[in-house]
C-alpha cells in the first residue's frame, strides 16, 4: 500500500525542546548541564525519562509541578524559534503532494493550544495525548492516530525520534514509521538494531517527499 497520510511526533521532531529541559533545569535549582547530563544517563539506560527528576528532588510529580510553573508565571512553553528550520519546507513540500498530514504527540492540554497556534494552517489535524486519554507508547494512542486518520493503518507514515515512543509502537500497530536522528533519543538510540525495522532513517524532514515518492512508485 502506498504512504497517504504522514503523522508527526512533537518534541525533537518539530520542536526543539533544548530551551524546555533549560527551564526545568532552572525550576529544580540545578545547573543546566548536570540535569542534561543526568537526563541523557537515564535514557542510555533505556529508563523513563521522568526518572532525571527523581534524582534532583526524589518525590517530584512531572503535573503537579507544571502546574506550579503555571501558578509561578513559568509555564512550559515554545514558539516559532522552537521550531526546526525544516519543518515549514517539510510540511509545504508533503502538501503539495497531496498527502494529508497531522500532528500527534504526548503533550498537555497547555502545549497543544501552542501547537495550535503555531501549525493549525501547515496540517490537517493536530491531537495531543491529553485530548485523547492515551499517551505513546500505549497501543490506544496509536489507534485512535488511525480512527482520526482518512487513510488504511498501513497508508500511515508516523514520523518521530524515539524507538520506544514512537517508531515500535507504530510498527506494531501496522504503520510504516520514519525515525529522525536530532534530540537526545535520536542520537543516543541510533545504534539500537531496532533502529533499522523504520521503514526510513532520516537526519532531516525536509528528506520525506522523495523517500515517499519513491516508495509509493515502486508499491503502485
Amino acid at each position: 500500500m502506498t504512504i497517504r497520510a504522514v503523522v508527526f511526533d512533537v518534541g525533537e521532531c518539530l520542536v526543539d525542546e533544548t530551551r524546555e529541559y533549560g527551564t526545568w533545569a532552572d525550576w529544580l535549582g540545578v545547573p543546566r548541564h548536570t540535569f542534561v547530563a543526568q537526563f541523557g544517563a537515564v535514557i542510555a539506560e533505556g529508563r523513563d525519562y521522568r526518572e532525571t527528576f527523581q534524582v534532583f528532588r526524589p518525590g517530584f510529580d512531572l503535573y503537579e509541578e507544571r502546574e506550579a510553573r503555571a501558578a509561578a508565571g513559568k509555564p512550559e512553553w515554545f514558539g516559532e524559534e522552537d521550531v526546526y528550520p525544516d519543518v515549514r519546507p517539510a510540511f509545504a513540500q508533503l502538501r503539495a503532494d497531496g498527502l494529508w498530514l497531522a500532528i500527534a504527540g504526548n503533550q498537555t492540554v497547555r502545549a497543544g493550544g501552542l501547537l495550535r497556534e503555531l501549525f493549525t494552517g501547515d496540517v490537517d489535524l493536530i491531537g495531543t495525548s491529553d485530548d485523547w486519554g492515551a499517551s505513546k507508547p500505549d497501543p490506544l494512542f496509536f489507534e485512535r492516530v488511525a480512527e482520526v486518520t482518512p487513510a488504511a493503518v498501513d497508508e500511515i507514515l508516523y514520523v518521530g525520534d524515539r524507538l520506544d515512543n514512537d517508531v515500535l509502537p507504530a510498527l506494531a500497530a501496522g504503520m510504516r514509521t520514519a525515525l529522525i536522528r536530532r534530540g537526545p533519543w535520536g542520537w543516543i538510540q541510533q545504534h539500537d538494531p531496532a533502529a533499522d525495522r523504520s521503514t526510513f532513517r532520516i537526519d532531516s524532514l525536509t528528506e520525506l517527499p522523495a523517500l515517499i515518492e519513491k516508495l509509493n512508485a515502486a508499491e503502485s
